[in-house]
């Protein structure tokens, strides 16, 4: 993994958060549910992958998240991980969805 820092864009009429790299596009989407944001799939290029961008797009969606006041919902298996390895964003989980857990 990385300690690279890379731009990160909401693309908010595609619904998802993008990082261009070398001609390569990687993306988290994520859709708007009830009063919730949901985290539905991310995507990393295999030219991309190992260098922290997932991890960069993570972060990003859930800065967003907070900044628009929303809860998150995770579908997305590489979130789910993330948040086992950050603890720090479990804050931002609905809990009417993962219960106190």
């Amino acid at each position: 993994m990385s300690d690279a820092t890379y731009e990160v864009v909401n693309n908010r009429e595609n619904q998802q958060f993008e990082v261009r790299l070398d001609g390569e596009l990687a993306q988290l989407t994520y859709r708007y549910y009830k009063k919730d944001i949901a985290f539905m799939h991310t995507t990393v290029p295999p030219a991309m992958a190992g260098k922290g961008v997932a991890s960069a797009l993570a972060r990003a969606a859930f800065a967003f998240a907070a900044a628009e006041k929303k809860l998150v919902m995770v579908y997305c298996p590489f979130v789910a991980k993330f948040i086992k390895d950050h603890p720090e964003y479990r804050s931002q989980l609905d809990p009417a969805y993962y219960g106190k857990g």
